[in-house]
């Protein structure tokens, strides 16, 4: 019968040198490990004792082959003892808290007044054993292992010895478990070799073998050790013994980690640096954070990504080949019996691959017929079929850097020809993928209850609106934006076989009666996509009324915000995430249908400025650069008055830029002025698809100020910024003021000023990026066993309550924004002090 347990606490504890020997199957004094003949030599540090990893032999401690054998410890025993690197500190708390000469705690001895204790630190009263009065002398730790008591320093010998005397009351006292970590055990004597499996060696093209770096790590410490043991046979002179014994030391300081801090690593012959123990364990790359918090899984795939608006945003095109080589289990049921004999039975994807019959045993599906025919003829219900994956399987998919759950959505296959995974477009923006390249992640769901968990809590039309800010984060962009505009602008008409081929690219096959004479307006083929109850009164980005009733847009054209603030979230909210996702999937086609029929482009010459633009443009920086002339004759001068706070010169460079500033917004007016409002790159910047009039003024007008740290350039040559100029001087082209615009193209200098500002914005995504992945990681770690419970608490892993209500208001803020948005205070912002 088959118990659980559940763990109630683990004790850590330290290894007694008894225990380290009870539990060691060999001790080693060879410091070798195979012989002439490639044997394991007996005593050698891969003796047979401690496993095997070589095929063929057999473990001499439990009889196990290499697969059977789980490697047992063995042991060294060490003439001299030596400090452990990582205990150095708990070592200096007991000997600050002991006394050297009669082994007892410490006491401090008490003041009987006030006034006594000050003449007592007036005299500098030296501290004395409460027990036996010797006078105290001062600890210190010279890192990593050597213990000074004032100025000589203390030998590991004299130390372990010390700290062995202290009484098991007095450890209690300081916060030892006598029975499970001792203080002289932090003394090595015996030092425990781990079995061989965990370093294995191994054999080289050339037929050598290579050891591990742990392997390499004990030889040294074997050698060392038998040569100390030699010189102190041999009465040698305390200097080399004192010697030796900091190089076995150093050998047992830098097996345990070799990263520790003032001493050298140990290299290998190449140069490389050891990796020990800790290095197994810590960074990227160790045991923790590689093979256990995060590690390789079954049933994935990986490859570029390409966009295909034609497919659902629940859907996710997989290539066939892909599709060919992952697998999904279907448990045989009487319901489905008939189907899996025609999937073992195909020749052709898809098709099964392994069948797992009831006793647990894998059957590989091949491709003779009779062995088909004799699957199908025994197959029983309780079986699991593994099959190819197919339309409509649940799979989960990815793209790293994953920063918020939406970064993982459940999509439905849709199998199709190529190399890579297709995404809607629409679905870019929580992935935050773009398809210059960007890989992607799938992972097949291998278990029921994941499958319908993954279909209920994952499928993209439930993550329409961000569990940030409750607003929507996948919603039309870029030319559907654009499109829709032009769609429901009041110019817009079709005739009937335009009008048809729209609806029926949404699937809607019935046309509506014509509004516009025997013509159909964009805004009467939007409305098809609408619920018949859907309301809403709004105003666009344009700040015209937009006015939809009873499902039909009757007021107003759709800019971005219209659609996805008001428009979506209201359908999510109030029809569900199945209505909200299909109308996204339709309005989205509709207007890229829309768009290829109309068309949108932007040339050279929606970013030309007329002659008379031109020459306005020309005079406001004409009349700029006066402006800082002057204000630099002013600073010259010292007439210019101060800001308060500032200095003559940083108020100098402050109302440079207010003037480089102006002289901007001034040339933006004249940009809109002059492009107009029927002009493509503006109506894209003012209705939210792409683009700003930044952009446009740039493009057409001006680059103007550049900006390193929020001032003009002013590093490079002494007194000057390029070579191109005088020093010293201080007016706008000489400080990175580009008056150029890109249509125009750069003069070499402005083109540096111009790179300077660009070489900022680059260096600080990178900076900001691995700053705030770190701080993420952090905080993962901190906060990875809350859980919310059923009675809506946080708790963690000990069921201490975190929060009574789950986020203060117990609110969803996905659905918070719209439905719920209150001035309440959240539970826990009120200062309840």
């Amino acid at each position: 019968m088959h118990v659980s347990k559940i763990i109630d606490k683990i004790k850590f504890s330290i290894f007694s040198p008894e225990m380290i020997r009870k539990m060691s199957s060999s001790k080693i004094l060879v410091p070798d490990t195979y012989d002439d003949d490639g044997y394991p030599i007996d005593g050698g540090l891969v003796d047979t004792k401690l496993g095997v990893v070589d095929p063929g032999l057999r473990c001499k401690t439990c009889g196990g082959r290499v697969r059977e054998c789980p490697g047992h410890f063995g042991h060294i025993d060490l003439v001299r003892p030596v400090v452990h690197v990582e205990f150095g500190k708990q070592i200096l708390y007991v000997l600050k808290s002991t006394c050297f000469s009669c082994h007892k705690l410490v006491l401090k001895p008490k003041m009987e007044t006030i006034e006594e204790e000050e003449d007592a630190k007036k005299k500098k009263k030296v501290k004395t054993c409460s027990n036996c009065s010797t006078e105290l002398p001062i600890y210190k730790l010279l890192k990593p292992t050597t213990f000074y008591r004032d100025k000589s320093i203390i030998l590991p010998t004299e130390l372990r010895e010390h700290l062995a005397a202290i009484s098991d009351e007095d450890l209690r006292e300081l916060g030892f478990d006598p029975l499970y970590s001792r203080p002289e055990w932090m003394v090595i004597t015996s030092l425990p070799v781990p079995p061989v499996n965990v370093r294995p060696s191994i054999t080289l093209e050339t037929g050598e073998r290579s050891e591990d770096d742990l392997t390499h790590k004990l030889v040294d410490i074997i050698r060392i050790n038998q040569k100390l043991e030699a010189n102190i046979n041999a009465g040698a002179p305390q200097l080399i013994i004192e010697d030796l014994w900091e190089l076995l030391q150093y050998h047992v300081t830098t097996y345990f980690n070799n990263e520790t801090a003032n001493i050298p690593p140990a290299r290998h012959r190449s140069g490389r640096p050891l990796k020990t123990l800790a290095q197994r364990l810590k960074g990227k790359e160790g045991r923790f954070r590689y093979n256990l918090s995060g590690k390789r899984v079954n049933f994935s795939a990986r490859t570029v990504i390409s966009p295909d608006p034609a497919i659902s945003l629940n859907e996710i095109g997989i290539p066939e080949r892909i599709a060919e080589e992952l697998s999904v289990p279907i448990r045989v049921t009487e319901w489905n019996i008939e189907e899996c004999k025609k999937y073992i039975m195909a020749d052709k994807f898809p098709r099964a691959v392994y069948l797992i019959r009831g006793d647990g045993r894998r059957v590989k599906v091949g491709d003779e017929e009779v062995m088909k025919k004799e699957i199908c003829e025994n197959i029983k219900v309780g079986w699991v079929m593994e099959r190819h994956i197919i339309d409509g399987d649940i799979a989960i998919f990815n793209r790293q850097p994953s920063l918020h759950r939406i970064s993982m959505m459940a999509h439905e296959a849709r199998i199709l020809p190529g190399k890579t995974f297709r995404l809607n477009p629409v679905v870019t923006s929580p992935y935050n993928a773009d398809f210059d390249g960007d890989e992607m992640n799938l992972h097949i769901i291998q278990t029921p209850e994941s499958q319908a968990e993954a279909r209920c809590l994952m499928k993209v039309d439930g993550q329409i609106l961000s569990p940030r800010h409750g607003h929507s984060i996948i919603k039309p962009q870029e030319d559907h934006v654009s499109a829709i505009y032009f769609l429901t602008h009041k110019d817009a008409l079709f005739d009937k076989i335009e009008a048809s081929n729209l609806l029926y690219s949404v699937g809607i096959f019935e046309l509506p009666e014509p509004d516009k004479k025997d013509k159909y307006s964009g805004t009467l083929l939007f409305s098809q996509l609408l619920p018949d109850d859907f309301s809403i009164k709004s105003r666009s980005k344009l700040g015209e009324e937009v006015v939809i009733r009873k499902g039909e847009l009757v007021k107003g054209s759709l800019g971005g915000k219209v659609v996805e603030n008001e428009i979506l979230e209201k359908i999510f909210i109030d029809y569900g995430p199945g209505t909200a996702g299909k109308f996204l999937d339709r309005i989205t086609n509709l207007a890229l249908q829309a768009l290829a029929m109309r068309g949108l482009s932007v040339s050279i010459k929606d970013y030309s400025l007329s002659q008379k633009a031109d020459e306005k443009v020309r005079k406001i920086n004409e009349k700029m650069s006066r402006e800082i002339d002057n204000l630099v004759m002013q600073y010259k001068n010292r007439s210019l008055e101060r800001s308060p706070g500032l200095s003559l010169k940083e108020t100098l460079e402050g109302l440079v830029l207010q003037t480089t500033g102006n002289a901007r917004n001034e040339a933006g007016k004249i940009v809109e002025e002059d492009l107009t409002f029927e002009n493509p790159s503006i109506v894209m910047a003012r209705i939210g698809a792409r683009g700003s009039l930044l952009n446009a003024i740039q493009m057409s007008a001006l680059v103007a100020q550049q900006a390193v740290r929020s001032k003009r350039p002013k590093r490079g040559y002494r007194g000057r910024t390029l070579p191109y100029f005088k020093p010293g001087i201080l007016a706008a082209g000489e400080r990175g003021y580009v008056f150029s615009s890109f249509r125009t193209g750069l003069t070499p200098y402005e083109f540096i000023h111009h790179s300077m500002g660009g070489r900022e914005a680059l260096v600080n995504t990178a900076i900001r990026t691995a700053r705030s992945g770190y701080m993420q990681r952090r905080l993962i770690n901190a906060l990875q066993d809350l859980v919310v419970y059923d009675d809506i608490s946080v708790r963690n892993a000990d069921m201490s309550v975190v929060q009574f209500i789950y986020g203060g208001d117990g609110k969803d803020p996905m659905y918070s924004s719209k439905t719920e948005a209150s001035d309440e205070p959240k539970g826990d912002d009120v200062d309840t002090a």
